[in-house]
């Protein structure tokens, strides 16, 4: 509930006057409000005399008011200060922290709890590790849900205790209906693409396959069907020559937290737009990335296969099998000219700076690689060690 607060004129430099004054003096008293323990001071002014106010009534006005400085000219109102929205943020990745993060900096709202993944066994000893999005909460003293069935009467009760007027969620499971529409303002979403296009679980890895030269950050409702509820806002993002999936992603959550601040701005002084998606037409989808995606097939051409191992750099990787069939995974590689015709598929180096692959239209040539069992090397340094029939 936001506090009502009037604000009156400043105080005059003396409350003795004269008797034939339109104006009347102001007793004052103090007391605390209750719902925020502030200290409000209380204002009774009777109204102008019968004949002055044209036969009105006498009748006092009582209304908070707080004190103005002496240099404060003009008589100012404010209908109402809305205290703090309350947010539940859901997320797991650390590419959802930066928008906790700014959501925790905003000053017109307050996260009350957090929901991410329940904690994993990860390394090499197979221990438990809490989400990135758990550990920053974590960090901050918040509440923290990690509900292994969203659908559980018990974790939606609980949910629900928290009072919360909106969620926000990147980069989290999808929601069924009674947790998505619990909020009065509803939850929406942080997806890394331009909506409608790249829908699904890898749109950064999509984009980047499939050669764009921009992607961005849409915000949005969330309804039944993944990723195609009613849009708020998109941001717009660059995709150099030389970005991979390493270095767009972290563009994207950078960008996707200044949209999610906005984006809640807009609700909470209903500003938000809400316009419907295309729902047909030319639309490319990103799907999870599988393992079998990341096989190059050397019967593509140079570009395509750059842009693969930009897409999938540096995890989950491209690959290839080497002359003698140990798998080789690759992290850059840049397109050639053929100069002459080999079969597609063809070895070549010169042992010492460079390795290609022959491919539709050109050579593929291999600039950072990992062969099994060994580091992440540039192609001089693994030539060094590996000899390439």
């Amino acid at each position: 509930m936001g506090q009502a607060v009037l604000f009156t004129r400043r105080a005059e430099k003396s409350t003795a006057w004269p008797m034939n004054s339109t104006r009347q003096p102001v007793n004052s008293t103090r007391r605390a409000d209750r719902s925020t323990g502030q200290v409000v001071k209380f204002a009774t002014r009777r109204m102008k005399s019968p004949a002055q106010a044209g036969r009105a009534s006498r009748t006092a006005l009582l209304q908070p008011s707080l004190e103005l400085p002496a240099s404060a000219t003009a008589v100012s109102f404010l209908c109402s200060m809305p205290t703090s929205l309350r947010l539940i943020f859901m997320g797991t990745p650390d590419f959802a922290v930066p928008t906790l993060e700014a959501l925790l900096g905003w000053p017109g709202g307050r996260v009350v709890a957090v929901v991410t993944a329940p904690d994993r066994p990860a390394g090499r000893g197979r221990q438990l590790q809490a989400s990135a999005v758990k550990q920053a909460a974590e960090g901050h003293g918040l509440p923290v849900l990690q509900p292994t069935n969203l659908k559980s009467p018990d974790f939606q009760a609980e949910l629900k205790s928290y009072g919360a007027d909106l969620q926000v969620v990147v980069a989290f499971r999808m929601l069924p209906e009674a947790v998505w529409n619990m909020p009065r303002l509803g939850s929406i979403n942080i997806h890394a693409s331009l909506l409608p296009q790249y829908r699904g679980a890898a749109p950064i890895n999509w984009a980047l396959i499939r050669g764009e030269t921009e992607t961005g950050v849409t915000s949005f409702f969330l309804r039944h069907e993944i990723d195609t509820g009613d849009l708020i806002f998109q941001d717009r993002v660059a995709i150099a020559p030389a970005d991979d999936f390493g270095t767009l992603y972290e563009k994207l959550k950078l960008a996707g937290a200044l949209l999610a601040r906005r984006s809640v701005e807009a609700l909470t002084t209903g500003k938000a737009p809400s316009l419907p998606q295309q729902m047909s037409g030319d639309l490319r989808t990103a799907p999870k990335i599988q393992k079998e995606t990341g096989r190059l097939d050397f019967a593509q051409s140079a570009p395509d296969l750059v842009n693969l191992v930009r897409g999938l750099s540096p995890f989950p990787t491209a690959f290839a099998p080497l002359p003698d069939g140990r798998i080789l995974k690759v992290f850059r590689a840049e397109a050639l000219p053929a100069g002459s015709e080999e079969a597609l598929g063809t070895w070549a180096t010169d042992g010492r700076r460079y390795l290609r692959v022959r491919a539709a239209d050109g050579w593929l040539g291999l600039l950072d690689v990992q062969a099994e069992g060994k580091k992440r090397m540039d192609v001089e340094e693994f030539l060094r060690g590996n000899k390439i029939v």
